[in-house]
């Protein structure tokens, strides 16, 4: 709309403002705060200012916003164009984030805490943020180990990943060792017992070990992390179908929990000894943590220690009847006495032996009877005691088998995704012995039909049992199930009796098909390969499948230098281009295979490729020209560079070529980068020299390189003045009478 139809339209809109009732608008010419709602329709009016002196005959409007609103010659206020609020409002702070958890660490507790903004305003439903984890990989079992609140962001574990985390397997040092030779080849003779009459060095065994280990410790783990969370944030509360969403990376590496409670502990009184006996061990995460025992409950007397090395000792016999059971709580503290582990409490139970004889409370104890008493008639009690823990308990003889509640339970119709660990059926038997008894106790198993384990039954213990998926279904490989459920007693029958079909229950498991997504053959993707494979080389081959047996697709992500192919039918990865290590040495890069006819199904994996190096670059010298002053020679040093990496590169080995020597110069090592090379006779005149050098790297690759000294000599010459020339030098520089060329 132009600026002259605004015009027109203004009076009509003032006039139904005014018939509006928005006469409260108007106001004198003072500092004024208004609102006006974004995307509001246009011309709109917004305030009146009001000036009663005579000589004012119209408004004039400047600063921020001036060409959005404008103001009429009457004072009116009014909105130009529409306003917006906020652009590009939503957007997660960071793009990568990254975390380390420690095995078995409690579900619930944050992690981290992912962070958007939204330019919208917060009290209003644009500006209202939900946060989602939208995949987990690797994700094998389809269980998510990790979860996010969706209102804060913080990340946390689930009740799974609690239990279910573990770290990738590595060598542990205990207190006061590190990763050294000395310390490598004794652990590797703990485990590896290699034969001692080879050299460590000539080993292949503990060369492979010595090399994971020092590649373990020298790479970034987040650059190989364990799981990857792709996390989405949306506005609008995450409940439209418009709501604008944005994307992060979360890269969380697991680490092992080596603090790990190694109660309760078993220990029987009135033990040989030797004292003090080790009866645990602990150890924390960090090596160089010291260790301090406290007893949790006062006592006269408390038998335990702990050596620095985190080994718990118990130092003299314990008596169960004086007290059966210790808490011994371990610290792990630093050298100033902070903690650097929760503390840890262990139950040690002493263990009772027959130590001690029954008493009766009485040397002798008389009876009356009279005769003719009935056969079973009650005579007397005989009291007696034991202080060990003897119990004696008359129970029911097995005779009675567990009857299910019904033998055929029907058929179950079951879709392939539902998740493991859901409880799918339950089923019910009951058992006539003495209740309480190992011979009313019931245990329930599958005994036929279950492909692949696919199935378990959790049990109560009274009589009722759970049938839980326990590994995930695949209709493609077992569509159904016909499986056979026993119910059985942990104690044996009495003999003569058998279990029938009656302790036996049957049900049909049918697995209906769901559209998945295709799937890898391997969660986890990584390689190495020379940096100098030949264009048109495979390097990998992608290889995917639909569990429905749909035509698959690949296409690869990641590539910014554009140094690999993937073949999209196929799935080959081919170099198209030169790899350089010295450019890039790790290529991240995602690869999706998907559904042709659905290219919505699809699935993702990283594979991570590791360029190594090979010998393709030689020492080259910093500095090709040098000087010297031939009156006072001293020696030019020579610096080189090779941007391989080790065993290509230092040190370098410097000579003249074919290994002669020269007769004028003298070429000696500093280290392993540099040489000086010193002249043995002044010329008499200046003089360029073009020297040529060998250098070559450790792994013997070199060329001759040259380098020119310039030699030269600083003449100084005295210059006969006259008296006059003598005396305007004195005036101007009041120096010397003699010049230095």
């Amino acid at each position: 709309m132009t600026p002259t139809v605004h015009l027109l339209l203004l009076p009509l809109l003032l006039s139904v403002a005014s018939a509006q009732g928005l006469n409260n608008k108007k106001g004198p010419l003072v500092n004024t705060s208004l609102d006006v709602p974004e995307q509001t329709a246009v011309p709109y009016a917004i305030y009146q200012f009001q000036v009663s002196h005579p000589d004012v005959t119209g408004f004039q409007l400047t600063g921020e916003g001036h060409e959005d609103i404008k103001i009429a010659e009457d004072g009116w206020l009014y909105l130009d164009r529409p306003l917006d609020w906020a652009t590009n409002s939503l957007y997660v702070i960071e793009p990568i984030y990254t975390a380390v958890v420690r095995e078995r660490s409690p579900s619930g507790v944050p992690l981290l805490r992912v962070s958007a903004k939204d330019l919208d305003d917060p009290e209003t439903p644009n500006g209202e943020l939900r946060y989602s984890v939208v995949s987990q990989i690797p994700d094998r079992i389809n269980t998510l180990f990790f979860q996010i609140d969706p209102v804060t962001g913080q990340i946390s574990t689930t009740q799974e990943g609690e239990t279910m985390l573990k770290a990738k397997e590595s060598l542990q040092y205990s207190r006061g060792e590190d990763f050294s030779s000395p310390n490598l080849k004794k652990k590797f003779d703990d485990y590896c017992t290699p034969n001692q009459e080879i050299p460590y060095e000539l080993n292949p065994f503990y060369s492979c070990v010595e090399r994971a280990e020092i590649r373990k410790r020298n790479m970034d783990p987040m650059g190989d992390p364990d799981y990857i969370l792709m996390v989405r944030v949306e506005d609008l509360a995450g409940a439209s179908e418009n709501a604008l969403s944005s994307i992060t990376r979360v890269q969380i590496v697991v680490e092992q929990n080596l603090w790990v409670n190694p109660g309760p502990i078993t220990v029987k009184e009135q033990g040989e000894g030797p004292y003090p006996m080790v009866i645990a061990e602990v150890q924390a995460n960090e090596a160089n943590a010291t260790y301090r025992l406290v007893q949790k409950e006062r006592a006269l007397r408390f038998p335990f220690s702990i050596t620095p090395e985190g080994d718990v000792l118990l130092n003299e016999e314990l008596d169960r009847e004086e007290k059966d059971m210790y808490i011994l709580v371990v610290l792990a503290e630093d050298e100033h006495g902070n903690e650097m582990e929760s503390p840890m409490e262990i139950q040690v139970v002493v263990e009772d032996i027959n130590d001690n004889v029954p008493q009766c409370e009485s040397e002798e104890s008389v009876f009356e009877i009279q005769e003719n008493e009935p056969v079973g008639s009650h005579v007397g009690q005989l009291l007696a005691h034991d202080s060990d823990e003897v119990v004696i308990k008359v129970i029911d003889v097995n005779n009675e088998l567990p009857l299910f509640e019904r033998n055929n339970y029907g058929s179950l119709s079951i879709a392939e995704d539902t998740p493991v660990g859901e409880a799918v059926l339950t089923v019910r038997a009951s058992d006539a012995d003495d209740p309480g008894s190992g011979s009313s106790l019931i245990v329930f198993n599958i005994s036929s039909g279950n492909h692949g384990d696919a199935f378990a039954v959790e049990t109560d213990g009274h009589g009722e049992g759970k049938l839980v998926i326990v590994k995930p279904l695949d209709f493609e490989a077992f569509p159904t199930y016909t499986l056979k459920i026993d119910a059985r007693n942990p104690e044996p029958l009495m003999k003569g009796l058998d279990y029938d079909d009656k302790s036996s229950a049957s049900v049909f498991i049918s697995v209906t098909d769901v559209d998945e997504d295709p799937q890898f053959s391997s969660d986890v993707l990584t390689l190495s390969v020379p940096e100098d494979l030949p264009i048109g080389e495979v390097l990998f081959h992608a290889e995917a499948k639909d569990p429905e047996g749909e035509e698959i697709g690949f296409k690869m992500d990641g590539d910014v230098n554009g140094w690999l192919v993937i073949d999209e039918a196929t799935g080959e990865i081919k170099s198209e281009a030169k790899l350089d290590r010295e450019t890039l040495e790790v290529l991240e890069l995602t690869i999706t295979a998907f559904e042709k006819a659905k290219p919505e199904k699809y699935a993702d994996r990283v594979l991570t490729v590791r360029l190594t190096d090979v010998n393709d670059n030689h020492p080259t010298l910093t500095e090709t020209q040098a000087f010297i002053c031939s009156k006072s020679p001293k020696p030019v040093v020579l610096r080189a560079v090779d941007i391989d990496s080790a065993p290509f590169s230092e040190p370098f080995t410097f000579s003249f070529p074919q290994g002669k020597k020269s007769p004028n110069w003298e070429l000696t090592a500093i280290d392993g980068t540099s040489a000086q090379l010193k002249m043995k006779k002044s010329p008499s005149e200046d003089k360029i020299f073009s020297i040529p050098i060998s250098i070559t790297d450790n792994a013997g690759m070199g060329v001759t390189q040259k380098i020119e000294v310039i030699a030269f000599a600083i003449v100084v010459h005295r210059i006969k003045k006259s008296n006059e020339e003598k005396k305007k030098e004195a005036l101007e520089a009041n120096g010397d009478t003699d010049g230095m060329l």
